[in-house]
């Protein structure tokens, strides 16, 4: 490890998201890395190592940093004479160094108010380079004092843009803090933190974290609430302390609004309070009376063409209630009812608007539909800068209709905002297929709606011109109904099964696939139309595994960029994975990486024609998209699926995984794997049960 000892001179590139910076040293070297806001004439004390960058030479690679002061008569004039206190330019610095010599720095931090005995600093000007030494000196204190308990430059950064001068007050006070605030820690490093300042087992912002942090962990896995035996005793192993049920701490949580507790309920506020508004918009439109009766919709001759008695029915419920939801699997004919539900307003008249949980979701709504659809985000006209839907409760939506589609993949949240847009008077048509996967975020609210018998529910279930069906479609409904695979690789068929009872063989015939055997034959595109997914993310068929394999594969251009074990490349396909509302990119949104450019550590990633900018300490928000797993498919189609399936992924084998995954695929579909892993697969119905207290007997929200 080197040292500098050096002078700042000047900035080439800094980035003020996160205080990247490449920067020029008098003594004529070029730095990179995380620092805080530089003055020319800073003295700093620089830890790193020389590197050689292709394109611009020899640079230091700064590791950590320290401030230093100017000490001879020419670094202090020239340092104060850099106008980075104002009113004070080069003649100025000149004046105060003659009054105060070598303890003018001294003089700065201890006696400022000497510098009114300089001729020409009055108390007004005064006033001014107090508050400027002061905003100077706070940062660096700042950034001192964090890099003294273990935090990174680049947190470092973050957490002085989130608080600012009260940064250390903020930290010192409750480091737990961060993990609430700050993107990218966690309790974990948090707790870190938390730890140099000596905080104990048993301290109780300790153990509040890490109850919160639990309960988020869970929503992340779709539960609304938890247990309070099941948080406590998991909070208890994580902090390594003994927490138990009637435990003050939840008490004081609950008294300071931190939790929601109904009866042994643990719930975060905002998901009781949006799971709360939910059910009541959902009893409000349910509770309308009807709109018209079967005699007066008969009467308007509103259908052109037969349909079969399900889907007759389900049209005119969207006539009469005003709300309903339209589900079945693929084949049964949710396009066509839905068609005929949408011409039927179309001949009354009325507005209408469709929309999908994602972007490929409602691209594909429109193209079967013909009619506009737009994602639900879209539709409420989120505000990124303001963080809020503009139309909400206060600005309905101004609509007689409303069809929503893939609604197993709207979690609580996004439901609540959709429905506080919705009035009373406009009809809401959920439609979606129930036996998929639920959505990843908290909550089942398709299957609640479902379960909870109060809103009127069209299940299709007939397959309409089965003997064209696809064999895609057929192995749909036998997994559903639990019947074994007897696939048979015809060359008519769009469905074929690749028996490989060895883990490690798998990912090299995937990707044989990928490059050479679909593309030639079927002429597909590797990389639009060709979707890698899989049940998890580690071992020989998963998706970090694959990821890696098909990246070399696939995309020969070379490395430019290294990222918490990832190799990111221009060209790759990667994959958002959290909802970024200021970026306006969601969960599951996938894209192509356009540029990486490593002077300015700034990757540009291309989502359908939309440009997203990632600061290179923002790559965390993706990953390599080669290959998804099953959960982050919903929502989408591709032409061709290849699904690995191998007894390794036993946790995950579940028949709605494997029903959800073969949906994906609309031209092909192609199963890697064992027999076995298949049939494990379509045997076990056992449906991970997510804790949702949507319409449940136990709650009640009149």
């Amino acid at each position: 490890m080197a040292q500098l000892q050096c002078i700042f001179d000047s900035y080439v590139y800094y980035n003020e998201q996160n205080g990247y910076s490449v920067i020029k040293l008098e003594e004529g070297i070029t730095a990179v890395g995380n620092l805080p806001p530089l003055n020319k004439g800073d003295h700093l004390l620089l830890e790193g190592e020389f590197i050689f960058h292709q394109r611009f030479g020899e640079q230091f690679k700064i590791n950590s940093y320290a401030f230093g002061m100017p000490i001879t008569e020419g670094d202090i004039i020239k340092y104060l004479g850099s106008r980075i206190l104002t009113g004070i330019g080069e003649r100025m610095a000149e004046r105060i160094y003659a009054k105060f010599g070598d303890a003018t720095m001294d003089i700065l931090d201890k006696n400022i108010d000497r510098l009114l005995e300089v001729e020409g600093i009055g108390k007004k000007k005064l006033k001014a380079i107090k508050e400027d030494w002061q905003k100077q000196k706070s940062i660096r204190d700042v950034m001192l004092f964090l890099q003294s308990h273990g935090i990174t430059p680049a947190y470092a950064h973050k957490i002085y843009t989130a608080y600012g001068d009260k940064t250390i007050e903020v930290v010192s006070q409750n480091p737990y803090r961060l993990a609430d605030d700050i993107w990218g820690i966690g309790f974990k490093i948090a707790d870190e933190v938390g730890r140099s300042f000596g905080v104990q087992d048993y301290d109780p912002n300790r153990m509040k974290a890490g109850l919160i942090h639990i309960l988020k962990e869970a929503a992340g896995k779709g539960n609304v609430y938890l247990p309070s035996l099941q948080l406590t005793q998991a909070a208890s192993e994580m902090l390594r302390v003994h927490i138990s049920p009637d435990t003050n701490i939840l008490h004081e949580m609950f008294e300071a609004k931190e939790i929601v507790v109904k009866d042994d309920r643990v719930y975060i506020p905002t998901l009781y309070f949006a799971e709360r508004s939910i059910e009541r918009k959902l009893k409000s439109l349910s509770s309308q009376p009807a709109k018209m009766t079967n005699d007066e919709i008969d009467k308007l001759n509103l259908f052109s063409k037969m349909f079969s008695e399900e889907q007759l029915g389900a049209i005119k419920s969207s006539l009469i209630h005003h709300i309903m939801i339209l589900t079945g699997g693929p084949g049964t004919g949710k396009t066509t009812t839905l068609r005929g539900i949408i011409n039927a307003y179309k001949k009354l008249e009325k507005k209408i608007a469709l929309a999908a949980p994602t972007g490929r979701a409602a691209k594909r709504m429109a193209d079967v539909i013909g009619l506009e659809a737009r994602t639900i985000h879209r539709l409420l006209e989120f505000v990124p800068s303001l963080g809020y839907f503009a139309v909400n409760a206060d600005n309905p939506l101004q609509i007689d209709l409303l069809v929503i589609d893939e609604i197993s993949m709207i979690d609580t949240f996004l439901m609540n905002s959709l429905l506080d847009a919705v009035p009373d008077e406009t009809t809401v048509v959920f439609v979606g297929d129930a036996d998929q996967l639920p959505s990843i975020g908290p909550g089942n609210i398709l299957n609640d709606m479902i379960s909870s018998k109060k809103i009127p529910t069209f299940r299709l279930t007939k397959i309409y011109r089965q003997e064209e069906a696809s064999e895609i479609i057929l192995a749909a409904h036998k997994i559903n109904q639990g019947e074994i695979l007897r696939i048979i690789n015809r060359e008519e068929s769009d469905l074929f099964f690749i028996e490989e009872t060895d883990s490690a063989e798998i990912p090299g015939t995937i990707l044989s696939l990928c490059s050479n055997r679909i593309p030639s034959k079927y002429n597909f595109n590797p990389f639009s139309d060709i979707q890698v997914i899989t049940p998890m993310y580690k071992g020989d068929a998963g998706a970090d595994n694959l990821n890696e394999l098909l990246q070399h594969g696939l995309n020969e251009n070379p490395p430019l960029h290294k990222h918490a074990g990832k190799k990111f490349k221009i060209g790759d396909k990667v994959m958002q994975l959290r909802n970024n509302y200021e970026k306006y990119v969601f969960n599951g949104d996938i894209g192509i990486i356009e540029d990486i450019n490593n002077h300015s550590k700034v990757m540009a990633v291309n989502y359908a024609g939309k440009v997203v900018e990632y600061s290179f300490t923002e790559l965390d928000e993706i990953t390599l998209a080669y290959a998804i797993t099953v959960h982050k498919s919903q929502g989408s189609e591709y032409p061709c699926i290849i699904l690995p399936l191998t007894t390794s992924h036993y946790p995950l084998l579940q028949r709605n995984l494997l029903y959800t995954a073969i949906t994906r695929a609309s031209k092909l579909m192609i199963i890697i794997g064992s027999k076995q892993a298949m049939a494990m697969a379509i045997k076990n119905n056992r449906v991970v049960q997510r804790y949702t207290s949507l319409f449940k007997k136990f709650e009640s929200f009149d």
